[in-house]
């Protein structure tokens, strides 16, 4: 048997909350795309997780049980990226340079510093380029 490394995957594209969350929602071509990133195993932060609880519980009415559930699955399908205090003081920057929000901010300085090339979001100008590395794309 021979187990996947990281050598095996594509570990350059970072998921933003909105594009993990079409994957439960009722937009059948938003939902398609969404699970096919998904199945790219892209990188995600603990960030994207705690966004994505607060919507299924709030906005969706999930229970916890089920919040919980649905995202067990998704955890096996990503790289996750903890979010610490060196991302949020990079997101300072970003915020600073890039006019972003704190949280869009959180989320762009958490790609740059998995290494990401490509961060997929419905929030952030598509196309636009960070730090000469990481482009924002609309999959939508």
């Amino acid at each position: 048997m021979r187990y996947m490394t990281t050598q095996d995957v594509d570990m350059s594209d970072f998921l933003d909350s909105n594009v993990v969350l079409y994957a439960f929602g009722d937009d059948d071509i938003k939902r398609r795309i969404s699970s096919q990133l998904l199945a790219g195993y892209p990188t995600i932060s603990t960030q994207v997780i705690n966004e994505c609880s607060h919507v299924m519980r709030r906005k969706l009415y999930w229970s916890p049980d089920k919040i919980a559930e649905e995202l067990e699955v998704v955890l096996c399908l990503v790289r996750l990226q903890p979010v610490d205090i060196r991302h949020i003081r990079l997101a300072w920057k970003v915020a600073a340079r890039y006019g972003f929000s704190h949280y869009d901010s959180v989320i762009v300085a958490t790609a740059l510093e998995a290494h990401c090339e490509h961060l997929f979001s419905e929030d952030l100008q598509h196309g636009q380029i960070i730090e000469n590395r990481l482009r924002i794309i609309n999959p939508f």
